[in-house]
């Protein structure tokens, strides 16, 4: 038999509704979201980092979804529409996209995460959940928000926010707070200068992952609150969380007791791909025999949409050229006739013969010429790489051509390619 507390929290999906915050600029990856906002980024060879977030919700049962779109939409909408559509509203199922927009009298757009979900209440209203699931649209993990749904309601209170540990050094990008020994957060700060560490490890922080799970009732009722107080940014992390924490009101939910396909002693595996040495190197990680995040496992899969491509294709077997990839993720519709190791190829990619691409992140539909060198580079989607070009044997020239970064990572788009030509 089944017990009441095991089928309750199979239903709690089905009482839940997810927003996802997906309007971020995404300026720390520079040119790499000039015309795309982040969470629409590729990653992995045939994904955009939002389809974790959404995967993650489809999985854990969560199949009301909101997303908030603001910033160089129109590529992220797209894709929500050709990737997303497999739910059925017949069923009460969905992904609704919902654009910024003015609101009369007002001349200004969302000011922050809560007032983006503020304005959206009539909306979250007519999804008639008694839970709110608030998600981070641009984040690689794989989550199942069913178990931290059923630690928000076994401790009773009214907020409960998902955390992880990370390097202290990392720390000051997020929210880092402290729990006590029931749960309870007692301290939250966003982003401090100095952050403060776990007690068993002083070199460790304990951060948010920008994962809030609310009583919707009290959601709407505490943004109401925020939106009328003059002196809030209208943030969740800057104002609505630190002050329901001075108010008790919020538990920690530690990650670790949701993360899918953790392996016995690992980390929980979880990336903010916010810069371009962070975006490299998760996909780059991808590669190796055994990577941290499976992408294979058809129990836990992240859907997207894939165009109909036919198989990667090697070609030539002669001495002056030889299509091989070694220790490569090689998407569909791919053509190779050059060497590729340790590197990870969008759908569409062409790599001429004679090119060597090496620790290389290359974006859908880039096409690398005859006798090109690339080492430790990402290249924007459509790019067309000239024959010959040479990227990562001269940091000087790189950074004066492209955009490097400190970490010796180079990113190479389309527009930077015109102006080597002028």
């Amino acid at each position: 038999m089944i017990r009441n507390d095991v089928v309750a929290s199979l239903e709690l999906p089905r009482r839940t509704a997810a927003i996802v915050l997906a309007g971020g600029r995404g300026s720390r990856l520079l040119d790499l979201t000039a015309n795309r906002s982040k969470p629409a980024v590729h990653f992995g060879g045939n994904f955009r980092i939002i389809d974790f977030a959404l995967s993650n919700a489809v999985n854990s049962g969560v199949r009301r979804i909101a997303v908030l779109t603001q910033y160089t939409s129109h590529s992220l909408i797209r894709h929500i529409q050709m990737a997303w559509g497999f739910l059925r509203g017949e069923l009460n199922e969905f992904v609704q996209v919902l654009p910024a927009n003015q609101r009369m009298g007002s001349d200004v757009w969302y000011q922050g995460t809560a007032d983006a979900v503020h304005q959206n209440q009539e909306v979250i209203k007519s999804f008639n959940c008694d839970y709110t699931i608030v998600l981070a649209g641009d984040h690689i993990y794989k989550m199942n928000y069913a178990i931290a749904l059923a630690h928000h309601v076994e401790h009773g209170r009214e907020c409960t926010v998902a955390c992880v540990e990370v390097p202290k050094e990392q720390a000051s990008g997020f929210g880092v707070l402290h729990a006590n020994d029931h749960g309870v957060v007692t301290d939250f700060v966003e982003k401090p200068h100095d952050p403060s560490t776990v007690p068993h490890s002083p070199d460790r922080s304990l951060a948010s992952m920008g994962i809030y799970v609310f009583d919707t009732a009290f959601l709407l009722s505490e943004l109401a609150r925020d939106a009328a107080d003059p002196a809030s940014t209208h943030d969740f992390g800057r104002d609505l969380i630190p002050r329901l924490v001075r108010e008790e009101r919020v538990v920690a939910h530690r990650f670790e007791s949701s993360a899918v396909n953790r392996k016995a002693g690992d980390e929980p595996y979880w990336r903010d791909v916010g810069t371009l040495d962070s975006y490299w190197d998760a996909n780059i990680d991808l590669t190796a025999t055994l990577p941290q995040l499976n992408l294979y496992d058809q129990r836990w899969p992240i859907w997207t949409y894939q165009p109909q491509l036919p198989p990667a294709k090697f070609v030539h077997n002669s001495d002056e050229r030889r299509g091989i990839a070694i220790e490569s993720l090689v998407s569909g519709g791919c053509i190779v006739s050059g060497k590729i190791q340790s590197s990870l190829l969008f759908s569409g990619v062409r790599v001429h013969s004679n090119a060597i691409v090496k620790s290389a992140v290359v974006l859908p539909g880039a096409q690398i010429g005859r006798g090109a060198r690339l080492h430790r580079v990402v290249v924007d989607s459509e790019c067309q790489i000239p024959p010959d070009l040479v990227v990562g044997e001269d940091p000087d020239q790189d950074a004066q051509r492209f955009v490097r970064t400190d970490s010796g990572i180079t990113l190479i788009t389309g527009a930077m390619i015109d102006r080597l030509r002028t």
